[in-house]
Parts: C-alpha cells; structure tokens; sequence
C-alpha cells in the first residue's frame, strides 16, 4: 500500500502524487501527468468524491486507474456497456494490471473465481454494470471485500434530459449511502452546465470536487456540408481522405444503417451494420470486429459507440442531423482518441430540418420535454448554419471560449452571409396565398415549383400558375431556394405539420412579411476537391503526430508486427501498443530497452513482454540515409516504486402527425 509511507514524511501531498507519478511511470509508460490530471488525481487518492468532465481522448480513465492502484483495496468501475467490458480489461492485464470484471458474459465458475479474487483482494480494478448494483447479491459481495474507490464511467447517463439516459445510473446514489468513506469520482466527455447539476444531484456529488477541461479537441476537422446525394458524397469522403481507415458512420434509422453498410462493401468498403433491430449476437461480434480489426467501417444508429475505446478511429460521418450538440460532440469525440488527424464529417440538408421537427412534435413527451428537445434542436442547427469558427461555437456551448481554429470547414473556406429578407418573403408569401387563398396544404417542393415558374402536372392541376408568386423566384436556382426553405425552419419563420411535411406560417413569420424583421441566410461555399487525407491539423496536434517520411516503412513494419500480436493474443491491435507510440519509436530508432522505455507509452510489463521483439524489428529495418541508430536518452529517469500491497503480479507481468400549433395569420402580403 503505497499510502503507507505518508505517515510524518514532509508535505502530505507531495508524497501521494510521487507515488501516483511512479505508477503512471511504472505501469503506464507516460512520463507526466497532463491537464488537470495531477489534480483529480491527488485529490481522489486523498479520499475526495469528484466530477471530472473531460473530453473523449483526454485521459478520463487514468483519473481513477491510478488512484485505484495506489490506494488500498479495489476500484469498482460502473461501466454501461459489458460488451466494452472485456477490451477495456484485456487492456488492463497487458499493463501488468489485475483487473477484472462481472456481466452475464462469464460463466458460473468464470463468475465465482472473479468474485474470490476481490474477496481475497486479488483485483485492483472490477468493472460492473450498473445493473448489478440493483442485485442484492452483488451488495452483499461488496460487502465482503476492501473497496479502493467507486468510479462511474459516462456520468451523463443519469441525466433524464440527455440523449444516453440509463435508468439504472439513478440508483447509484446508494454508493454514498452505503461506503460512505470510499471516494466516488463521476467522469463524463461532455456535460452543459444543466446536465452538470443533475448529475451532482442525482449521484449525491454536490460537496465533491469538480474539474472541467477544455472540450477542445484540436485534432478533429469539424465539417459540414449541404446534403446532396449523401452516399456518393460518403463515397467520395472514404475514397479520397481516408482509404483503409477505421470509422462509424452515423444514420438516424435502422433501415438507412442497412442500406448503407450494403452500399460500402458493394463499393469495397469493408463496412458492418450495428443497430438495436439486430440480434445480441450479431451486434457483439459486429462491434467485436470492429475493436479488433484494423481498417472497418461500421455504420450504426446512436446505439452504437458509448464506451468505445478504439484510438484509431480516423473520422465520424453524420448522414442524419443528430438532435443535439451534446450527442454530436459526443459521437463525432469518437474519432482520433490518439491525438492523430482525425475528420467530423457532417451531410445536412432540408429533409433533416423537417425531420427532426417532425419528431419532436410527435413524441410523446410532455410540453416540457418537447420544448427542451427543440433548443437542444435549435441550437445544433445553428451551429450547421453559422459562418463564424464552428469549434469557437461548440466551446461557448458548453461555456468555453476559443479563437478561431483554421481548422474546421467554416475557417479554411469560409462561408458568405448575404440578406435573405426578400427571398423569404417571397417563399412566405407562397404559403400564406397556397393556405389562405385557396385553402390547400403544400410541402417544399410545390412552392420551390410555384417560384420557380414551372409548369408541372401538380402546378396546373391546382392552377397555382394563377398566383401572384407564380414565377417570381427565377433569381435562385432549386438548389438555393431549398437553403432558403432550411434556413427559415431552422430560424422558426417556417414550420411544417402533418404526414406530408406541408409548410405552414409561424408567429415571426408576420415580422418577416411586414417588413419588421430582417431575414440573413448563410450562403454555403463551393469548398476544394480533396485528393488528399483531410486538411493539415492545426499546429497543437503537428506537434505529437508528425512522421518522418523516411520513418514510414519501420512504422508499417511495426504495425504489421502487432497485427500479428494481436491475432495471436485475440485482443484489439491497440491494446498492444497505440499507433502514437509506434510512430515514435519509428522516428526515433531505439536501441536499447533503456531508450524504449523512455518513449511514451511503453510501461515496464510492455517493455518486458515487447522490448526485445521491438528492437530487433528496428535493427533489422535499413535505416534511412544520414540517420544514425544511437540510443534515445531517457527525457528522465523512471523512478522505482515503493513495494506495494497490491502484489507483484500488478507490477510485473418512420414519424407520425405533428400537432402544431395554428400561427396568428399575418396581415395580407405585398403583391409581387
């Protein structure tokens, strides 16, 4: 027990985050803490409950890994998903960690063995779903053991308002009641301020720490671009930014995750399909794969993806609007863990708007959830039509400021604003003489028809070529009138009702029409064919990514080696070592396994296990012209740990009818 040495020794402080520095060192290979890592840290060592909100790839999990390793007794880990739960351990065990975990995976022998080992003290680290703690077995062999700290993973499922609500997370609150003294810390990647309330209220946190970091993620290229023929445009994104890479593409329905999983592979694309329609055992060995395997695309429904540990997820695509920031971020978070380039990849058009509306005033929530759901709704479509930075706009949503980041779609190629107060007249104009001269209902497209003069069956069967409006909109194309129609839904001038989506007015629709109001509409670029991998990142994540050219055949050589490693050990690729240590010893060429040991990543069970194997790989690779192969000083030496209770074996080895409601009627419209 390493807390034992505190006792009359200098600063208390001091002394627990030395000994936490030494685990971080020993186990983890990483030669520092980052962030406000050092902080959570000594804090929950010290026996202090915390919030931790931290973004995806910002190291959440070693907030309570090494607490749980350096105090006394077992971490218990609420994880929400067990199919997550054997990589996450596997992960652990390469460490020289004894960690296990209890699902309904585990056979009844499987199931009492792991018990005996946290009731002899055997684990430093169990990982439970939440589930298991409404069990009163699962109480009472808690009971039975010495508990370290509780850590409860995805903190934001206990929020009732979110889009990742788990019923069960609401029963946590007897953690405190019954441990009263073991530390809990509650992490989570992304939380507003509201979300962040109720989880302290929920969980009981409201005298605990909390610690927010930046929700920047430097590394991710946030793009968004006007649905058009949204397959060929994923094509196109996979063919010619990121051939060979691991992704998720996101649908809104089971249907379109089929539709588009078969499209890829017809396309040769390896891709796999996950959504709640398919059986347990097809989704487990789809997601199993997908951890596993290197180069897969899955396409799946919001089902799929809390949890996931894969670092070198390359890009998320969007082929739906999500309903709300929160759920982007947290989706689009998914990509590039490691810190490499990574794409958030967004097609949104007029048919998303109208869609989401519908189902918001469909569901069968109460006024109060309706009107939450639409500013979670409106507020993400704002960020789809801003012309301002979007990462600058998705920081002040969760109440950070930022600068411009040149390295989102709106900052590389940034968009016009133009007046739109005319063309939005004209289109409001249509509707209000479709509605209330003649009485009928009418989508988009029956307008778009009317203001662009044409003469179709539709148009002369209602005799809409009579309007006033009829022919008047010949200064935009289809494309630009069917922006302006987004534009107005998106601004509430405009909403739609019923099953055929038909346009009816608003309240601020009469400001509009009066002339009381001014009406600017976001004119989308005509952005640069990519033939590359998406553009540069910005200089913050250069920094740790960049790969010598002469580098690249070593680190492909190294990539092959745990390929084969991980078929063999039948864990995922990463697990092995990360894509960012491997580009570091490609770069640097160790020679010795005091060199190795000093890049970041390679703990000592790894360094034991791997060192000799990864030396010879370099020894054997032709080193590059004028590149010398000497050892790579240590950046300092690693301290070793204080002997440690814990044992050497740590150590060593489809939408329904909306009922919206009728708008005050504006007074007649100008004449055009």
């Amino acid at each position: 027990m390493l807390l034992a040495s505190i006792g009359g020794m200098g600063s208390t402080d001091d002394v627990v985050l030395g000994d936490a520095l030494q685990v971080l060192q020993r186990v983890f290979g990483y030669p520092e803490f980052r962030g406000d890592q050092a902080d959570i840290v000594e804090h929950v060592i010290a026996g202090g409950d915390a919030l931790v909100l931290m973004p995806t790839g910002g190291g959440k999990s070693l907030c309570y890994q090494v607490p749980a390793l350096v105090r006394p007794g077992t971490g218990v880990v609420i994880s929400p998903l067990i199919a997550l739960m054997q990589d996450q351990v596997d992960a652990l065990r390469a460490l020289g960690v004894r960690a296990g975990f209890l699902n309904s995976s585990l056979s009844y022998d499987e199931r009492r063995m792991v018990e005996a080992e946290f009731v002899h003290g055997e684990l430093d680290l169990l990982y439970l779903a939440p589930e298991r703690l409404t069990s009163e077995a699962t109480l009472r062999l808690l009971d039975q053991g010495e508990i370290a700290l509780f850590a409860i993973d995805e903190a934001h499922c206990v929020s009732q308002w979110g889009h990742d609500f788990r019923p069960d997370y609401l029963s946590l609150t007897q953690l405190h009641e019954r441990w009263p003294k073991v530390p809990r810390i509650a992490l989570t990647a992304t939380a507003t301020e509201a979300t962040r309330e109720e989880i302290l209220t929920r969980l009981d946190l409201s005298d605990g720490r909390q610690f927010v970091s930046s929700f920047d993620r430097p590394n991710i290229q946030y793009r968004i671009v006007p649905k058009k023929e949204p397959k060929k445009q994923l094509l196109d994104l996979l063919r010619t930014e990121h051939p060979g890479d691991a992704g998720i593409v996101y649908c809104l329905s089971r249907a379109s995750v089929e539709k588009i999983a078969e499209f890829l592979v017809a396309n040769g694309i390896q891709a796999l399909p996950y959504h709640a329609g398919l059986d347990a055992q097809t989704r487990q060995r789809n997601q199993a794969r997908f951890l596993r395997e290197d180069g897969l695309v899955m396409v799946a429904t919001i089902a799929f993806g809390m949890g996931i540990d894969k670092p070198d997820v390359r890009f998320v695509a969007h082929l739906d609007l999500p309903k709300s920031v929160e759920g982007y971020y947290q989706e689009t978070g998914r990509a590039g863990r490691d810190g490499l380039p990574s794409t958030a990849w967004l097609a949104y058009g007029l048919s998303d708007v109208v869609q989401q509306r519908k189902m918001i005033e469909s569901s069968e929530g109460d006024l109060a959830f309706r009107r939450r759901a639409q500013a979670h709704l409106d507020a993400m479509l704002a960020l789809c039509e801003t012309i301002t930075c979007r990462r600058t706009m998705l920081l002040d949503y969760f109440g950070e400021s930022g600068v411009p980041c040149n390295n989102c779609d709106t900052c590389l190629t940034p968009p016009e604003s133009w007046d739109g107060t005319v063309a939005a007249q004209k289109l409001l104009s249509t509707v209000w003489r479709l509605r209330n001269e003649r009485g009928q209902k009418f989508g988009a497209g029956q307008a778009i028809d009317i203001l662009l003069g044409r003469k179709t069956a539709k148009v002369i069967q209602f005799d809409h070529d009579q309007l006033s409006t009829f022919g008047i909109g010949d200064d935009l194309n289809e494309s630009e009138w069917r922006g302006v129609v987004r534009q107005l839904l998106a601004q509430g001038h405009l909403a739609v009702e019923g099953e055929y989506s038909t346009l009816v007015l608003t309240e601020t629709s009469t400001e509009v029409l009066s002339r009381k109001r001014q009406v600017l509409m976001r004119k989308d670029p005509t952005p640069p064919r990519a033939t590359t991998r998406a553009a540069a990142p910005t200089a913050k994540a250069r920094q740790t990514v960049d790969l010598p050219e002469e580098a690249a055949p070593l680190f492909e050589a190294l990539r092959d080696w745990r390929a084969q490693q991980a078929r063999e050990q039948g864990v995922p690729a990463y697990v092995i070592f990360h894509d960012a240590t491997l580009k570091s010893i490609a770069a640097t060429r160790p020679t010795t396994l005091t060199a190795l040991g000093a890049l970041s990543g390679v703990g000592q069970a790894k360094l034991a296990k791997y060192g000799d194997q990864i030396l010879e790989a370099v020894a054997t690779a032709t080193p590059p012209d004028g590149v010398t192969t000497e050892p790579v000083p240590a950046p300092s030496p690693k301290p070793k740990p204080k002997p440690t209770s814990k044992g050497g074996a740590a150590w060593g080895s489809g939408t329904a009818d909306d009922e919206w409601p009728e708008p005050e009627e504006p007074d007649e419209p100008m004449d055009w």
